[in-house]
Protein backbone atom coordinates (compact mmCIF):
# COMPACT_ATOMS: atom_id res chain seq x y z
CA UNK A 1 0.00 0.00 0.00
CA UNK A 2 0.94 3.66 -1.23
CA UNK A 3 2.03 5.16 2.10
CA UNK A 4 -0.27 8.35 1.96
CA UNK A 5 -3.27 5.69 1.19
CA UNK A 6 -2.29 3.70 4.38
CA UNK A 7 -2.53 7.57 6.79
CA UNK A 8 -5.99 7.81 4.76
CA UNK A 9 -7.17 4.40 5.39
CA UNK A 10 -6.79 4.88 9.25
CA UNK A 11 -10.02 5.98 11.36
CA UNK A 12 -10.69 9.06 12.93
CA UNK A 13 -10.32 6.89 16.06
CA UNK A 14 -7.39 5.21 15.19
CA UNK A 15 -5.57 8.49 14.17
CA UNK A 16 -6.97 10.15 17.94
CA UNK A 17 -5.62 7.49 19.97
CA UNK A 18 -2.50 7.02 18.46
CA UNK A 19 -1.32 10.61 18.12
CA UNK A 20 -2.37 11.30 22.11
CA UNK A 21 0.50 12.75 24.11
CA UNK A 22 1.16 12.97 27.76
CA UNK A 23 3.32 14.44 29.59
CA UNK A 24 3.11 11.42 32.40
CA UNK A 25 5.07 9.06 29.64
CA UNK A 26 7.35 11.68 28.98
CA UNK A 27 8.43 12.56 32.36
CA UNK A 28 9.30 8.64 32.90
CA UNK A 29 11.26 7.96 30.12
CA UNK A 30 13.53 11.49 31.10
CA UNK A 31 13.04 10.10 34.28
CA UNK A 32 14.47 6.80 33.86
CA UNK A 33 17.56 8.18 31.56
CA UNK A 34 18.96 10.73 33.53
CA UNK A 35 18.60 8.61 36.85
CA UNK A 36 20.60 5.76 34.69
CA UNK A 37 23.03 8.71 33.73
CA UNK A 38 23.63 9.47 38.00
CA UNK A 39 23.86 6.22 38.47
CA UNK A 40 27.03 5.64 36.18
CA UNK A 41 28.20 9.20 37.26
CA UNK A 42 27.84 8.27 40.93
CA UNK A 43 29.98 4.74 40.22
CA UNK A 44 33.14 6.68 38.47
CA UNK A 45 32.80 9.64 41.11
CA UNK A 46 33.05 7.94 44.10
CA UNK A 47 35.35 4.61 42.11
CA UNK A 48 32.77 2.14 42.56
CA UNK A 49 33.65 -0.68 43.31
CA UNK A 50 37.27 0.50 42.74
CA UNK A 51 39.40 3.05 41.14
CA UNK A 52 40.49 0.80 38.05
CA UNK A 53 37.30 -1.24 37.43
CA UNK A 54 34.99 2.31 38.01
CA UNK A 55 36.64 3.34 34.71
CA UNK A 56 34.52 0.61 33.16
CA UNK A 57 31.78 2.84 33.96
CA UNK A 58 32.83 5.21 31.01
CA UNK A 59 31.47 3.03 28.36
CA UNK A 60 27.46 2.40 29.77
CA UNK A 61 27.96 6.62 30.82
CA UNK A 62 29.27 7.20 27.45
CA UNK A 63 26.10 5.10 25.38
CA UNK A 64 23.71 6.86 27.91
CA UNK A 65 24.87 10.57 27.04
CA UNK A 66 24.99 10.29 23.22
CA UNK A 67 21.37 8.08 23.39
CA UNK A 68 20.36 11.85 24.52
CA UNK A 69 19.83 12.26 21.02
CA UNK A 70 16.80 10.04 21.07
CA UNK A 71 14.71 12.57 23.42
CA UNK A 72 15.81 15.55 21.52
CA UNK A 73 14.73 13.92 18.37
CA UNK A 74 11.35 13.20 20.13
CA UNK A 75 11.33 16.85 21.39
CA UNK A 76 11.76 18.73 18.22
CA UNK A 77 9.00 17.06 16.97
CA UNK A 78 6.87 17.79 20.14
CA UNK A 79 6.18 14.72 20.59
CA UNK A 80 7.65 13.70 24.28
CA UNK A 81 5.03 15.67 26.47
CA UNK A 82 1.84 16.90 26.03
CA UNK A 83 2.93 20.21 27.29
CA UNK A 84 5.04 22.43 24.32
CA UNK A 85 7.48 24.03 26.72
CA UNK A 86 8.62 20.76 28.38
CA UNK A 87 9.81 19.66 24.80
CA UNK A 88 11.70 23.16 24.16
CA UNK A 89 13.50 23.08 27.48
CA UNK A 90 14.34 19.54 27.29
CA UNK A 91 15.10 19.80 23.81
CA UNK A 92 17.89 22.44 24.90
CA UNK A 93 19.05 20.54 27.64
CA UNK A 94 19.68 17.46 25.69
CA UNK A 95 21.08 19.41 22.62
CA UNK A 96 23.31 21.07 24.94
CA UNK A 97 24.78 18.04 26.36
CA UNK A 98 25.63 16.79 23.03
CA UNK A 99 26.46 19.71 20.74
CA UNK A 100 23.37 19.89 18.65
CA UNK A 101 21.70 22.85 19.22
CA UNK A 102 17.82 22.31 19.14
CA UNK A 103 16.30 25.05 16.58
CA UNK A 104 19.39 24.00 14.12
CA UNK A 105 18.45 20.76 14.39
CA UNK A 106 14.83 20.62 14.23
CA UNK A 107 14.95 22.82 10.80
CA UNK A 108 17.19 19.87 9.34
CA UNK A 109 15.94 17.33 10.97
CA UNK A 110 12.14 18.23 9.22
CA UNK A 111 14.17 18.66 6.31
CA UNK A 112 14.93 15.07 6.43
CA UNK A 113 11.45 14.35 6.49
CA UNK A 114 10.10 16.16 3.52
CA UNK A 115 13.07 14.61 1.41
CA UNK A 116 14.65 11.29 3.01
CA UNK A 117 17.02 9.63 1.36
CA UNK A 118 16.39 12.38 -1.63
CA UNK A 119 20.26 12.49 -2.72
CA UNK A 120 19.85 15.87 -3.89
CA UNK A 121 17.92 17.60 -0.99
CA UNK A 122 18.12 15.07 2.17
CA UNK A 123 20.69 16.96 4.58
CA UNK A 124 21.54 13.76 6.32
CA UNK A 125 22.84 13.13 2.71
CA UNK A 126 25.16 15.78 2.75
CA UNK A 127 27.91 12.99 4.07
CA UNK A 128 26.69 10.07 1.84
CA UNK A 129 26.30 6.95 3.45
CA UNK A 130 29.88 4.81 3.47
CA UNK A 131 30.36 2.92 0.31
CA UNK A 132 33.61 1.51 1.38
CA UNK A 133 35.10 -0.66 4.37
CA UNK A 134 37.32 2.00 5.09
CA UNK A 135 34.16 4.80 5.18
CA UNK A 136 32.13 2.49 7.05
CA UNK A 137 34.54 2.69 9.80
CA UNK A 138 35.65 6.16 9.62
CA UNK A 139 31.88 6.60 9.73
CA UNK A 140 31.24 4.65 12.89
CA UNK A 141 33.98 6.13 14.85
CA UNK A 142 32.03 9.38 14.81
CA UNK A 143 35.10 11.61 14.19
CA UNK A 144 33.49 13.18 10.71
CA UNK A 145 30.25 13.06 13.48
CA UNK A 146 32.27 15.86 15.66
CA UNK A 147 34.31 18.06 12.94
CA UNK A 148 30.91 18.79 11.76
CA UNK A 149 29.20 19.61 14.79
CA UNK A 150 32.25 21.91 15.93
CA UNK A 151 31.71 23.23 12.27
CA UNK A 152 27.97 23.62 12.48
CA UNK A 153 27.99 25.89 16.06
CA UNK A 154 30.78 27.72 15.12
CA UNK A 155 28.90 28.88 11.70
CA UNK A 156 25.58 29.23 13.81
CA UNK A 157 27.32 31.31 16.10
CA UNK A 158 28.62 33.48 13.87
CA UNK A 159 25.60 33.69 11.48
CA UNK A 160 27.08 32.18 8.76
CA UNK A 161 24.94 29.03 8.08
CA UNK A 162 23.10 29.81 4.99
CA UNK A 163 21.62 26.21 4.67
CA UNK A 164 18.58 26.14 1.75
CA UNK A 165 16.69 24.21 4.81
CA UNK A 166 16.67 27.17 7.20
CA UNK A 167 14.27 29.53 7.38
CA UNK A 168 15.70 33.19 7.19
CA UNK A 169 13.08 33.90 9.84
CA UNK A 170 14.63 31.23 12.00
CA UNK A 171 18.28 32.56 11.33
CA UNK A 172 18.84 34.98 14.15
CA UNK A 173 16.99 32.56 16.39
CA UNK A 174 19.47 29.76 15.90
CA UNK A 175 22.43 32.23 15.89
CA UNK A 176 21.44 32.93 19.35
CA UNK A 177 21.21 30.07 21.08
CA UNK A 178 24.28 28.38 19.03
CA UNK A 179 26.05 31.49 20.35
CA UNK A 180 24.86 31.01 23.98
CA UNK A 181 25.99 27.30 23.82
CA UNK A 182 29.28 28.42 23.53
CA UNK A 183 28.98 30.51 25.70
CA UNK A 184 28.45 27.95 28.20
CA UNK A 185 30.44 25.45 26.83
CA UNK A 186 33.39 28.20 27.34
CA UNK A 187 32.68 29.09 31.36
CA UNK A 188 32.55 25.49 31.90
CA UNK A 189 35.95 25.00 30.57
CA UNK A 190 37.05 27.97 31.85
CA UNK A 191 36.07 27.54 35.43
CA UNK A 192 37.64 23.94 35.21
CA UNK A 193 40.27 25.34 34.52
CA UNK A 194 40.46 27.81 36.88
CA UNK A 195 39.43 24.90 39.81
CA UNK A 196 42.31 22.39 38.26
CA UNK A 197 39.02 19.70 37.98
CA UNK A 198 38.94 17.16 35.20
CA UNK A 199 35.57 16.00 35.56
CA UNK A 200 34.11 17.49 32.27
CA UNK A 201 36.70 15.15 30.71
CA UNK A 202 36.10 12.20 32.35
CA UNK A 203 32.35 12.42 32.92
CA UNK A 204 31.49 14.47 29.13
CA UNK A 205 34.25 14.60 26.91
CA UNK A 206 36.04 11.44 27.05
CA UNK A 207 32.30 9.71 27.37
CA UNK A 208 30.58 11.12 24.54
CA UNK A 209 34.03 9.97 22.47
CA UNK A 210 33.45 6.26 23.56
CA UNK A 211 29.75 6.37 23.91
CA UNK A 212 29.53 7.50 19.72
CA UNK A 213 30.24 4.56 17.93
CA UNK A 214 27.37 3.07 19.68
CA UNK A 215 25.05 5.74 18.32
CA UNK A 216 26.37 5.51 15.03
CA UNK A 217 25.46 1.90 14.47
CA UNK A 218 22.17 2.43 15.63
CA UNK A 219 21.37 5.72 13.30
CA UNK A 220 22.71 3.90 10.13
CA UNK A 221 20.21 0.97 10.30
CA UNK A 222 17.77 3.67 10.00
CA UNK A 223 18.14 4.73 6.12
CA UNK A 224 21.43 2.66 4.99
CA UNK A 225 21.26 0.91 2.04
CA UNK A 226 17.56 1.82 1.57
CA UNK A 227 15.83 2.74 -1.80
CA UNK A 228 16.42 6.32 -3.03
CA UNK A 229 12.37 6.32 -3.77
CA UNK A 230 9.85 8.88 -2.35
CA UNK A 231 8.13 5.91 -0.59
CA UNK A 232 8.76 5.63 3.72
CA UNK A 233 8.05 1.55 3.52
CA UNK A 234 11.02 1.61 1.00
CA UNK A 235 13.51 4.36 2.21
CA UNK A 236 13.49 3.55 5.62
CA UNK A 237 14.14 0.63 8.00
CA UNK A 238 12.34 -0.92 11.19
CA UNK A 239 14.80 -2.98 12.95
CA UNK A 240 13.62 -5.35 15.52
CA UNK A 241 15.51 -5.39 18.93
CA UNK A 242 15.84 -5.74 22.07
CA UNK A 243 13.45 -4.02 25.15
CA UNK A 244 16.63 -2.29 26.07
CA UNK A 245 17.65 -0.67 23.12
CA UNK A 246 14.13 0.05 22.75
CA UNK A 247 13.82 1.79 25.46
CA UNK A 248 17.20 3.53 25.54
CA UNK A 249 16.33 5.06 21.82
CA UNK A 250 12.91 6.03 23.10
CA UNK A 251 11.65 3.51 20.84
CA UNK A 252 13.12 4.75 17.39
CA UNK A 253 14.02 1.62 16.13
CA UNK A 254 9.93 2.09 14.77
CA UNK A 255 11.64 3.99 12.36
CA UNK A 256 9.49 3.21 9.01
CA UNK A 257 6.46 4.09 11.64
CA UNK A 258 8.23 6.84 12.37
CA UNK A 259 8.55 8.81 9.30
CA UNK A 260 5.29 7.60 7.80
CA UNK A 261 3.49 9.17 10.95
CA UNK A 262 5.87 11.56 12.73
CA UNK A 263 2.79 12.76 14.89
CA UNK A 264 2.72 9.73 16.86
CA UNK A 265 4.97 10.58 19.76
CA UNK A 266 7.73 7.40 21.09
CA UNK A 267 5.56 5.39 24.00
CA UNK A 268 3.13 5.15 20.94
CA UNK A 269 4.86 3.61 18.11
CA UNK A 270 4.99 -0.06 19.35
CA UNK A 271 0.54 0.28 18.94
CA UNK A 272 1.83 1.93 15.22
CA UNK A 273 4.08 -0.78 14.52
CA UNK A 274 0.97 -3.43 14.86
CA UNK A 275 -0.62 -1.72 12.03
CA UNK A 276 2.16 -0.98 9.98
CA UNK A 277 3.46 -4.18 10.10
CA UNK A 278 1.81 -6.26 6.87
CA UNK A 279 2.77 -2.84 4.87
CA UNK A 280 6.52 -3.01 6.20
CA UNK A 281 8.98 -3.68 3.36
CA UNK A 282 12.08 -2.73 4.43
CA UNK A 283 13.48 -4.53 8.40
CA UNK A 284 16.10 -5.94 10.02
CA UNK A 285 16.01 -8.75 12.46
CA UNK A 286 18.23 -6.54 14.41
CA UNK A 287 21.52 -4.31 14.24
CA UNK A 288 24.03 -7.32 14.07
CA UNK A 289 22.10 -8.59 11.33
CA UNK A 290 21.87 -4.85 9.49
CA UNK A 291 25.50 -4.59 9.69
CA UNK A 292 26.65 -7.59 8.57
CA UNK A 293 24.47 -7.72 5.74
CA UNK A 294 25.20 -3.66 4.74
CA UNK A 295 28.83 -4.69 5.21
CA UNK A 296 28.27 -7.55 2.92
CA UNK A 297 26.03 -5.34 0.45
CA UNK A 298 26.87 -2.15 0.32
CA UNK A 299 30.93 -2.14 0.73
CA UNK A 300 33.70 -2.39 -1.29
CA UNK A 301 37.30 -2.43 -0.79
Amino acid sequence: MDPKQFIQALSSEQRKRITRKSDAKGALAFTVHFVALAITTTCIVLEIPSPKVSLLWILPHGILLVFLFTPLHECIHNTAFATPGLNTWAARLCGWLILTPNEWFRQFHFAHHRHTNDPQKDPELTFPKPKTRRQYWLHISGIPLWIAAVKTLARNALGYNHDAYIPKDRRHVIQRESAWMLAAYATLVIGSLLTNSTWIVWLWLVPLLIGQPFLRLFLLAEHGGCDKVDNYFQNTRTTFTHSVINRLAWNMPYHAEHHLYPAVPFHRLPEFHELTQPHLQITSPGYQAFHKRYRAENLHD
